[in-house]
């Protein structure tokens, strides 16, 4: 059965981000971090398409999300390390926990686990140990493949970013730690002082912008399509959707598609929004609601059962919408069919 909504997503766009992410990250090696089900592209295919173009370091965020990749051949890490209750997964598994607490090393070297990496608070204040702790001997002794921490304004030309480079790199030689990773997708964009040994883009994969660097550079890997439920002729004067919030100027023609907030098309995008009808735009009108999105494409004209996309340019969206780049892609429902091309 065809869904009435669909997701086209562009390996190669995927592909090529990832490869110009690797160039920037200069001699880091360059990961991916495929939590929340790939950003809502689905991780399975995600790490698929990555790894056949060299990817060789993955990100999950919980134990759940690891065992729902299955093998892999490529190293994954869970971030948010090892609970109790995940303790048998991790010891037997194919992922290393990224350690975040004192008691969370304690766990892990009390029940002889293996390999794992940690996180080191360098400033944030949400997940790891801090930088003393480090210093005072918590992790002599573990097996560490990668000794790392996260940046909290790199989207920004803030203060901030420096202090918590500095603090990763007065790290460096203290543990037995392999490698050393602190930039994220904007964290690259920042320059080579910030790529130690391993970056780990997220948004920038699937064609978010946090930075301007990134401007002409990454390319749109998602286009939500719709197909036409009902073209209806609304007369001038006549209003749109619930609350009546957008009124007609003139005789128009209406389009009624299979799409809402349901689906994670935002109903912040109500009366904001932007459509395409064979490469024209045309606004989204009135209310989103759960199931359906309305559009005037008195100038467009388009049938009963044909298709629609909608704006593919995730910073633009945004700044429409007022919602993140991150919730735009992670909110995507399971009701798209998702198809690559």
């Amino acid at each position: 059965m065809t869904a009435p909504s669909r997701l086209r997503l562009d390996r190669a766009a995927l592909v090529d981000n990832w490869c110009a992410l690797a160039r920037m990250s200069g001699t880091a090696a360059c990961g991916a971090a495929v939590k929340a089900d790939g950003y809502g592209l689905g991780a399975r295919a995600v790490v698929t398409h990555l790894a056949a173009a060299g990817c060789r370091d993955f990100f999950v965020a919980t134990w759940a999300e690891a065992a729902a990749l299955g093998e892999l051949e490529a190293p994954l890490s869970v971030l948010h390390g090892v609970r109790a209750e995940d303790l048998e997964q991790a010891l037997h598994g194919h992922a290393r926990p990224v350690l975040n607490t004192a008691a969370q090393v304690r766990r892990w070297r009390e029940a002889g686990g293996g390999a794992c990496d940690v996180m080191v608070d360098t400033g944030m204040n949400r997940l790891g140990i801090s930088p003393a702790d480090v210093h005072a001997g918590l992790l002599d002794g573990l097996t560490i493949d990668t000794l790392m921490s996260h940046l909290a304004c790199a989207d920004e030309d803030a203060a901030m970013n420096a202090r918590q480079r500095q603090a990763l790199a007065g790290l460096a030689g203290r543990t037995a730690a392999r490698r050393l990773s602190l930039a994220n997708s904007a964290g690259i964009a920042l320059g080579g002082d910030y790529a130690f040994d391993l970056t780990r883009p997220g948004l920038a994969l699937y064609g978010g912008v946090s930075r301007g660097e990134f401007a002409a550079i990454i390319r749109p890997v998602v286009t939500i399509e719709a197909q036409v439920l009902q073209v209806r002729r609304v007369p001038a004067g006549a209003p749109v959707g619930y609350n009546a919030t957008w009124t007609s100027r003139r005789d128009s023609d209406v389009a009624i598609v299979n799409l809402g907030y349901a689906d994670g098309y935002r109903r912040a995008l109500s009366d904001r929004g932007t459509a395409f009808v064979s490469g024209s735009a045309v606004p989204v009108i009135g209310r989103v609601s759960m199931d359906l999105t309305a559009l005037d494409v008195t100038d467009c004209p388009i049938g009963e059962g044909e298709w629609v996309a909608f704006d593919t340019d995730l910073a633009r969206v945004s700044a429409a919408s007022g919602v993140s780049q991150y919730e735009l892609l992670t909110g995507l429902g399971a009701r798209f069919e998702r198809r690559w091309t």
